[in-house]
């Protein structure tokens, strides 16, 4: 708690020295400005849901990667919690698998507000919105 107190200490003579000022969260259950807080600075570390749902791949280097198991947000086999759509993490952990550890769920809008210099907006469309592979959709039913 002592280390807690020095950092928030440090942050507010910051905040004065650069004449930002020291707004409280109206509402302590909203998480969003925290987490976009957060985006801003870890903005390259984010990963896709994919379509198979029981993973995720990194935005911009395509490789897959899984939720660590020690993580608040691992969804495990007999889990009736549902995966989030996009995550940002803080670090990657090779073991049997390439894991992520200390995640969040961010939303990706997030990600064109704060580093419209690093992602693309056809980088970060949701899987749903793109065309369907052939064989699977309504054109794949006949009736």
């Amino acid at each position: 708690m002592k280390r807690a107190r020095d950092v928030r200490d440090q942050l507010i003579k910051l905040m004065e020295r650069t004449e930002v000022p020291l707004i409280s969260n109206p509402d302590p259950g909203n998480t969003i400005p925290i987490r976009k807080a957060i985006t801003a600075g870890f903005f390259y570390n984010t990963a896709r849901l994919q379509r198979s749902g029981d993973s995720y791949r990194t935005v911009k280097h395509n490789q897959t990667v899984m939720i660590h198991p020690g993580s608040s947000m691992y969804v495990g086999p007999n889990s009736e919690k549902e995966y989030c759509k996009w995550v940002l993490y803080h670090e990657l952990v090779f073991t049997t698998r390439e894991f992520m550890r200390q995640c969040i769920e961010i939303s990706s809008e997030w990600l064109l507000e704060v580093a419209p210099h690093y992602y693309k907006p056809g980088e970060l469309e949701d899987e749903g919105s793109k065309k369907m592979p052939k064989g699977v959709g309504k054109a794949a039913i006949k009736e």
